[in-house]
């Protein structure tokens, strides 16, 4: 029996929040004159501990690997998600915030031991090479790929862009393995996804928060009018399993779909620089590389239409961002289960004449209403599970769960953590099949979405919240961002209510570690 899994090769490494241009000030407070001053004590006793390593280790250590693994040591002691990124996982996250890369375009995964191709990306080598869905990838150059893990198989089909590179495909029905040489090329990773569900419904879904994630949203809302013959009158925005990425993505996001000026997220820590306030405007969701505003382009429904944001466990950090910014200003009601919980902010500093860099943690961030997510997340106005009989996927980790995590400092309730489903909860769900996000006919969800959306009863899997007698009722978990959307009154039966960079302007909103149900790599 096959024993297929998908992993998510863009987003090694994940981003843990938002990175501010902090300069200095992000290791050393103002106003404590003697920052500068070293803790010899402290110093010697490294010094001691180091040289006693390097005289009496049973084998011979370099320094470089000393000093980096202290450095390493350093960094992990502090939170769950500060951390030293050496080159490959610099390289790695520089990748995860660009969304474009050298390689191939095929979505991987591995069955039976081998790496095989989940979907060929559409216009990219692989695709026109004439690679197709379920090949099994058995050699990469001269290299054997049974038992590779995805990472190295990542490693080997990623280079530099016009550079051939020879792959041995074996084709179910086809007898003789098949040989391709393919010229590598730039790919675009497309963090954003849409179908028009129904005439005047429109479905959107970002993966990931990158560089390209603006521009992308206003295409695809483009697209959707184009296709509706015209302006849509409810969408429907899947933020469910998106780890995070740029916080100005995250921002121009949440733009695309409140009135110019207002606030989307604000952040507090102990330097000057991480006390700021972020708004639906150009100079906060626009970058250096940014030459045309495309959010000023967008139509007025945008702003208006009827609208359900669709969230879950693996929805962190610039997702819980926008999610937070929607329900706060009352534009769109929430929908789905608790969100992770990643509420701090990271900083990516680079390492002077290197190319590793430091992530470490220097505040967190709030919604408009002021409200922490930090080992809480954002409660949705309708608390729905992920099929009718709960959640299929089990245990899934939360910020709440890490080790060394930041406390909430304005929420006193009880922090937010995963339970190990029951032995019956397992029996019960263990025969559901994988969900097919965006297909009303497989996504509870969605489909609860819509019966919102059209006024209709919310159907909600047990244990009941926010139901009664099979109606949905106003949630009572967080008064913020509840109540009426869009300013307009209750219809029908259903209650209207996250890269460092090394360049200054890219600033990463973050990124859950582990997200769950992560998506295939891609090369």
């Amino acid at each position: 029996m096959s024993n297929f899994r998908s992993a998510r090769l863009v987003g090694i490494g994940a981003i843990a929040g938002i990175a501010l241009s902090l300069g200095l000030t992000a290791v050393a407070e103002r106003g404590n004159t003697n920052r500068n001053v070293l803790p010899l004590d402290e110093l010697r006793q490294f010094s001691e501990v180091f040289g006693t390593i390097k005289a009496y280790y049973v084998e011979p250590v370099k320094d470089s690997k000393l000093i980096t693994d202290a450095i390493s040591g350093m960094l992990t002691g502090l939170d769950p998600h500060s951390a030293y990124l050496d080159e490959n996982a610099f390289k790695e996250l520089q990748v995860n915030t660009q969304g474009e890369f050298g390689g191939l375009g095929i979505e991987i995964g591995t069955e039976d031991g081998f790496v095989k191709v989940v979907s060929p990306i559409e216009g990219t080598p692989a695709a026109k090479a004439g690679v197709k869905a379920g090949d099994l990838i058995i050699k990469i150059g001269d290299t054997p790929t049974k038992d590779m893990r995805l990472e190295e198989a990542v490693k080997l089909m990623r280079g530099k862009p016009k550079s051939p590179i020879t792959i041995t495909l074996q084709r179910k029905g086809v007898p003789e393995p098949i040989v391709m040489t393919i010229v590598r090329d730039i790919i675009q990773v497309q963090s954003v996804r849409s179908k028009l569900l129904e005439p005047g419904v429109g479905y959107v879904r970002i993966s990931q928060f990158q560089e390209h994630t603006i521009n992308n949203l206003v295409n695809h809302l483009d697209q959707l009018a184009k296709q509706n013959k015209g302006a849509l009158k409810e969408i429907v925005l899947d933020l469910r399993n998106d780890p995070g990425g740029l916080l100005h993505g995250a921002i121009g996001v949440s733009a695309a779909f409140l009135q110019p000026g207002m606030e989307v997220t604000s952040t507090d820590g102990r330097t000057e620089d991480a006390r700021r306030k972020f708004y639906a405007t150009p100079q906060d969701y626009m970058t250096g590389a940014s030459r045309t505003d495309r959010i000023a382009t967008l139509p007025a429904w945008t702003k208006s239409a009827k609208m359900v944001v669709l969230v879950n466990a693996g929805s962190a950090s610039a997702s819980e961002i926008v999610a937070g910014a929607l329900q706060d200003h009352k534009r769109a009601v929430v929908l789905g289960t608790q969100t992770f919980g990643k509420g701090s902010v990271q900083t990516i500093l680079p390492l002077s004449g290197q190319k590793t860099a430091i992530k470490l943690t220097t505040a967190r961030y709030y919604t408009p209403n002021g409200r922490s997510i930090q080992a809480r997340g954002i409660v949705p106005d309708y608390v729905v599970e992920e099929s009718a009989d709960g959640d299929i996927n089990g245990f899934r980790i939360r910020e709440a769960d890490l080790q060394r995590h930041l406390s909430n400092d304005r929420d006193t309730t009880p922090e937010v953590k995963s339970t190990a489903p029951s032995s019956a909860d397992q029996q019960r769900l263990k025969n559901y099949k994988p969900i097919e996000l965006g297909t009303p006919a497989s996504d509870f969800q969605l489909q609860q979405a819509l019966n919102y959306l059209k006024g209709k009863t919310i159907q909600k899997a047990p244990p009941a919240q926010g139901v009664v007698d099979g109606k949905a009722v106003e949630p009572k978990a967080d008064a913020k961002g509840q109540g009426e959307a869009n300013g307009k009154a209750p219809e029908g039966k259903a209650t209207d209510g996250k890269a460092g960079s090394t360049a200054p302007a890219t600033q990463p909103a973050g990124k859950a570690p582990a997200a769950p149900e992560a998506a295939p790599g891609k090369k």
